[in-house]
């Protein structure tokens, strides 16, 4: 029902309507990576209470302002696309937002936060604030053509205030979300992101890494926007690229790929292993494994962690 119920949706009632074993098969995996978000992100909430939890907008990181800021572009286009029945464009915009915004980036990028941090690190807690909105708005944004998914993954959402999600209005979009600086900034960074995921897959193929996190990446040159803005975000991008360490200078150490971006002229990334041992707890390399005495395969992130549960 809810399969038929997308395929209603999803089909654009100013054309032909077509419908097929391919088209169903099509929207089915649809339903499932929707569903499969919602998932997710209730799993990620299960220990994560809004009353004593929550963080606030200023305490966020970069990243999960960054998303925030896409969310309250969605929550506007979708509701739009309600109010002039354009129903094809709810599907799509949120399909696309759980394929791309969240499962292929940001969700990508915060489970090392969110499966590596001590359970009440202020990051950890920034991360799941930040689930806990996009749930809460997805939930209600899908409710009118999900209706039964929406209304079961609902029931599991930590501190909602209505027991169904039927008896809830739209979301509201807070204005300190609409930040175009930083979306400008991130649309960048995503640029040199997919850039740095065709130098990885290359080292990858060539057999000089397993995983990424074997790796280390660097900028060899740039165009001249990109060397303050790469400066500026040095402290996460080895998180954003989701490789063990980053940097602007060789290692000295023989790259294992060099690799000339064709699509944007001027970026050249050096793909080096990375230094140090790996950590048998969140698996970064780290050159301070080893330092513990008591925890001598963990790293400096993940000893501190581990010391507070003895």
């Amino acid at each position: 029902a809810e399969v038929l119920r997308l395929w209603v949706a999803a089909e654009d009632y100013t054309e032909d309507i077509r419908i097929s074993e391919e088209i169903l098969t099509r929207l089915a995996d649809a339903y499932r990576r929707i569903r499969n978000t919602y998932r997710f992100l209730l799993g990620n909430l299960a220990d994560f209470e809004p009353a004593r939890d929550r963080q606030s907008y200023a305490r966020l990181d970069e990243v999960d302002r960054w998303i925030l800021a896409r969310l309250g572009r969605l929550v506007a286009r979708v509701e739009k696309a309600y109010a002039e029945y354009s129903f094809h464009t709810v599907f799509h915009s949120v399909h696309n937002f759980c394929a791309v915004d969240l499962s292929a980036q940001y969700l990508d990028i915060v489970k090392d936060r969110l499966y590596t941090f001590a359970a009440d690190d202020p990051r950890r807690r920034a991360a799941q604030t930040a689930c806990h909105d996009i749930f809460s708005a997805l939930a209600r944004l899908m409710a009118p053509i999900l209706t039964f998914t929406s209304e079961e993954a609902w029931g599991h959402l930590p501190g909602r205030s209505r027991e169904s999600v039927h008896l809830e209005l739209f979301p509201e979009v807070p204005r300190e979300w609409l930040d175009e600086r930083l979306e400008r900034e991130w649309d960048r960074l995503l640029e040199v992101r997919r850039e740095v995921a065709k130098a990885l897959e290359t080292a990858r193929q060539q057999g000089g890494i397993g995983g990424n996190l074997e790796a280390r990446v660097v900028f060899v040159s740039a165009p001249e926007d990109l060397p303050a803005l790469l400066r500026d975000k040095r402290a996460l991008l080895a998180t954003f690229f989701i490789v063990s360490q980053a940097g602007f200078e060789p290692s000295g150490r023989d790259a294992l790929v060099h690799y000339e971006s064709q699509e944007i002229p001027g970026l050249v990334i050096d793909v080096e292993r990375a230094a140090g041992r790996k950590c048998e707890r969140c698996w970064v390399w780290s050159e301070r494994v080893g330092e513990s005495a008591q925890h001598p395969t963990l790293c400096e992130r993940c000893v501190p962690v581990i010391a507070r549960l003895r």
